[in-house]
């Protein structure tokens, strides 16, 4: 029998996760003027991160920012954009797990989006 105690040790995640698969850009932020870009597609993804595979090795700890498009639209018409930032904390067959550190949806026209 399992308590909640078990639970918790056994599995870290923080929050549910949800099987969306849609495209993923990603940006490596640096400190240097070369920005390492890539693509993917997400795996899975949380509040509190996503999961998404990837052309390039991210290390652990590098700092991302992802741009994902939604698949809601604001009043039914205007395509939405979640950019996240975060860092990476996992990457193993191809696939990176990244903890999102802030986000904010965007239109087309790249204007923030409030998130209440």
């Amino acid at each position: 029998m399992m308590n909640s105690m078990d639970k918790t040790n056994s599995d870290r995640r923080g929050a549910d996760r949800f099987p969306i698969e849609r495209e993923v850009r990603y940006k490596v932020l640096n400190k240097k003027n070369l920005d390492e870009m890539g693509a993917g597609k997400t795996v899975n993804m949380s509040s509190n991160g996503i999961l998404f595979t990837s052309e390039h090795l991210l290390l652990p700890g590098k700092r991302l920012e992802v741009a994902i498009n939604w698949p809601a639209q604001l009043n039914n018409k205007t395509p939405l954009k979640l950019v996240a930032r975060g860092r990476i904390i996992r990457f193993e067959d191809g696939r990176a797990a990244m903890e999102i550190q802030q986000y904010e949806f965007r239109t087309s026209a790249t204007q923030p989006v409030l998130v209440n």
